[in-house]
């Protein structure tokens, strides 16, 4: 619960204190910067967005019935945890795929979005765009230019942009690959 709150209270903020495309510099590697994102996780984009979210609302509701017959065995508490920010990070994606295309609306910059009375926002229902805000770029350079294909090119390591929930959904499943990869094959 938790996890969904914090990701919430981000998104909110950013949505309503920040303009589409708005950055601010935290660092030299690390910004805010306000996307938004129709698709998956990181702003991919490989299926319909109807099918998107229904697809993370089966997701969500697999996990729960799977939580429940892990908690009830007894499994290892970090199984649990890993299990948990998976299922909390996609439940806080899902929030904003189906409700915040009705609550809010769609300025252009440099215009902040603003809570609408329900059902009058930028899009209907399941059509919401997911807010996206941190950005790492830990290397900005170009590429030398004696490097086949890509010389002279610019360069940035790490350039996706994500939310609180993208991440929380990252580390679950690489703390389940790394620590539980047994149980899992099983």
């Amino acid at each position: 619960m938790g996890v969904l709150v914090i990701d919430q209270w981000f998104k909110i903020a950013v949505k309503t204190h920040m303009y589409l495309h708005e950055s601010i510099r935290v660092t030299n590697w690390f910004y805010i910067l306000f996307t938004e994102n129709p698709g998956m996780a990181f702003g991919w984009e490989f299926f319909e967005k109807l099918f998107l979210t229904s697809f993370r609302i089966v997701a969500v509701i697999v996990i729960a019935y799977l939580l429940r017959r892990v908690i009830r065995k007894g499994v290892p508490t970090g199984f649990v945890v890993c299990l948990s920010l998976v299922m909390a990070g996609a439940a806080g994606n899902i929030v904003d795929c189906v409700f915040y295309g009705l609550i809010f609306n769609n300025p252009p910059a440099p215009f902040v979005a603003h809570f609408v009375p329900f059902g009058t926002g930028y899009e209907s229902v399941f059509q919401g765009r997911v807010v996206d805000m941190f950005y790492f770029p830990i290397i900005d350079t170009y590429w030398p230019d004696w490097v086949p294909g890509v010389g002279g090119s610019h360069f940035i390591f790490f350039s996706p942009i994500f939310n609180f929930a993208d991440a929380a959904i990252s580390c679950g499943i690489i703390a389940l690959l790394l620590f539980y990869h047994k149980r899992i094959s099983r």
